[in-house]
């Protein structure tokens, strides 16, 4: 991104106190393809304009409110090309709306919305407007989950036939009265899924987006185990999709011993892979009837799609923070291309609207599913 000028971000909640807001800024930063200008960084005035204070913004780019921020940017000469939402779910479609009906494009934190509903809309507003849309889920952003991803549809592991991802933490196992935990278990603000919304969002949206695979229907089974909790803390999912194949899922955040858990594994008719978010620059190949076979990032026998988002020598870990920020590098290379009025290079990939409108379509399938004693749902 060095040989053009970062594009013009501005970001609507993530203020002082938000791990996710931080964690979007310095992965917009890592290539040098953004620089924050403006922001809306809190639904509360004052600690929205000591945020941006805090974050070296001037003080007529620091907005108490977003519509405000869309319209006032949209008319300056030098208003924000892109915005990045890090909201909760709740807020997700009507900032969207704002800046996508202005032609500012939208960089936003999953899930998609906090309804089905408003999923819907939010498709129908990016389909009528010039702007992108950038969905972050970021685990689709490390190297070795690109690399599952080429092997499966080079057809290295044959027809898929079973498919588990599990994404199990332990920092909900009681009550909380922090702000993640509190607006993550109000339906009113994280939707109708709980876990299975947070963190269940992200296993499918792994296991989709490596497999290819299409998910026809579900069975859930979520359970609110810590008392008067509002929304699913656990969530149980066999799946199955089009061809055949067929598929488990767990997630929990009340499982002890458990930080941030998010594994798949994928079988076919001629071998398996496995991956695991804690330890990601390690893919474990097995075909059939040889010995299991480790490949690393940056190392001998990774193809193209790892290599292309891979920034340092084998050996050197990347992690978390360099995946999120190969999303943002990915979205960098869509705007400019959209500016330039050039077609999308084939290799560029990132989720997009339509992967997370299948996200809240496979939150409100698991709720609807549990609600009638696991029934299966179409998805």
């Amino acid at each position: 991104m060095s040989d053009t000028k970062p594009i013009r971000l501005g970001m609507v909640g993530g203020g002082n106190d938000a791990f996710i807001g931080a964690v979007h800024r310095i992965a917009s930063r890592i290539d040098g393809g953004f620089q924050l200008i403006a922001g809306a960084l809190s639904s509360t005035p004052e600690k929205s304009i000591a945020s941006g204070a805090a974050l070296g913004l001037v003080p007529d780019r620091t907005y108490e409110d977003f519509k405000a921020m869309a319209i006032r940017e949209a008319r300056l000469k030098d208003g924000i090309e892109a915005v990045a939402i890090v909201t909760p779910n709740h807020m997700h479609y009507p900032v969207a709306r704002e800046f996508l009906r202005r032609g500012i494009h939208v960089i936003c934190d999953k899930p998609l919305t906090s309804t089905l509903a408003d999923a819907k809309k939010l498709v129908k507003a990016v389909e009528s407007s010039d702007a992108l849309f950038i969905l972050t889920h970021n685990y689709t952003g490390y190297p070795m989950v690109r690399q599952a991803r080429e092997m499966i549809a080079n057809g290295d592991l044959g027809d898929i036939r079973v498919v588990q991802a599990e994404y199990p933490q332990d920092w909900m196992t009681e009550p909380q009265d922090n702000k993640q935990a509190e607006w993550r278990t109000d339906p009113a603000r994280s939707g109708a899924g709980g876990s299975v919304g947070d963190i269940g969002t992200h296993a499918f949206n792994l296991l989709s987006f490596v497999t290819g695979l299409k998910t026809e229907a579900l069975a859930a089974d979520l359970q609110s185990f810590v008392p008067g909790r509002r929304l699913d803390d656990n969530a149980h999912v066999m799946l199955r999709f089009d061809g055949g194949a067929r598929g488990m899922l767990w997630c929990s955040q009340v499982a002890p011993g458990n930080e941030n858990g998010l594994r798949l594994r994928v079988y076919g008719a001629k071998g398996g892979i496995e991956w695991d978010q804690e330890d990601p620059n390690k893919l474990w190949f097995t075909p059939f009837g040889e010995p299991k076979r480790l490949m690393t990032r940056g190392g001998n026998g990774a193809g193209e799609a790892a290599n292309r988002v891979t920034r340092t020598p084998g050996g050197h870990p990347e992690g978390y923070l360099e995946g999120f920020a190969n999303i943002y590098a990915e979205a960098a290379r869509a705007i400019r291309a959209r500016q330039a009025d050039e077609p999308l290079p084939p290799e560029v990939v990132f989720p997009t609207v339509q992967d997370g409108l299948t996200g809240v379509q496979f939150i409100q399938a698991c709720v609807t599913s549990s609600s009638r004693n696991s029934a299966w749902v179409a998805l």
